[in-house]
């Protein structure tokens, strides 16, 4: 059942999200060129009502938080998609395969089409490599034989897709920017996905991962 999903339903998301990636950056355009455009109604806001200092450190708060939350997203996309590399090498399975698959198509759309562009009015800069942990864990999973890789390769993925469910989910309610909240939901719903038919998987393969955190 997992297998005959996992078919049809990457190329019906990866194309719906190249249309949202687009939706997004135009959102984005038209919001910065908006508010060029009305410099008088901004300075008439800041004289009646002036950013009180403490207001000012919030929001500064909340722009870094942002920054941080898609530098993290980059990398930890980027890790992804090594680790599908990684899978569609070494698993015997052809279900592990098709998931793996679908981590690489999957995480490069959503990195290059909605994160990237977003990150870039932020002045983030795109990772040069992923983070320690997960250089890690793809040097531990290299060296598996193939029936190893895929109970190990599982029980990653459910956990991560569990943490990053979290973190994606906790973005998009907090934060104040249009663009970030907009890529946290967007992420948001392509995790829940994976994390569905990783569980799936995980049950069909007898993974007891189910219920870490």
């Amino acid at each position: 059942m997992v297998d005959q999903k996992m078919r049809f339903v990457l190329p019906l998301f990866a194309a719906s999200m190249c249309l949202t990636g687009t939706q997004l950056v135009g959102q984005a355009s038209t919001g910065a060129t908006g508010a060029s455009q009305q410099p008088s109604m901004q300075n008439q806001q800041s004289a009646t009502n002036p950013t009180s200092p403490m207001d000012a450190g919030m929001a500064n708060a909340q722009s870094l938080d942002d920054q941080d939350f898609l530098r993290k997203a980059l990398q930890g996309g980027d890790a992804e998609v090594q680790l599908g590399q990684l899978a569609q090498q070494k698993s015997q399975s052809d279900d592990v395969k098709q998931f793996a698959q679908k981590m690489v198509q999957d995480h490069t759309a959503l990195g290059n089409k909605v994160m990237k562009p977003v990150a870039q009015q932020l002045g983030v800069k795109e990772p040069k490599e992923i983070s320690k942990k997960d250089k890690e864990l793809v040097a531990t999973l290299s060296q598996l034989s193939a029936a190893q890789f895929d109970q190990e390769y599982i029980k990653a993925m459910v956990k991560d897709h569990k943490q990053d469910l979290k973190d994606f989910k906790s973005e998009a309610e907090m934060s104040q920017n249009s663009n970030v909240k907009r890529v946290a939901e967007i992420g948001e719903k392509l995790i829940s996905q994976h994390l569905q038919l990783i569980e799936q998987i995980a049950q069909k393969h007898n993974v007891e991962a189910l219920n870490q955190h």
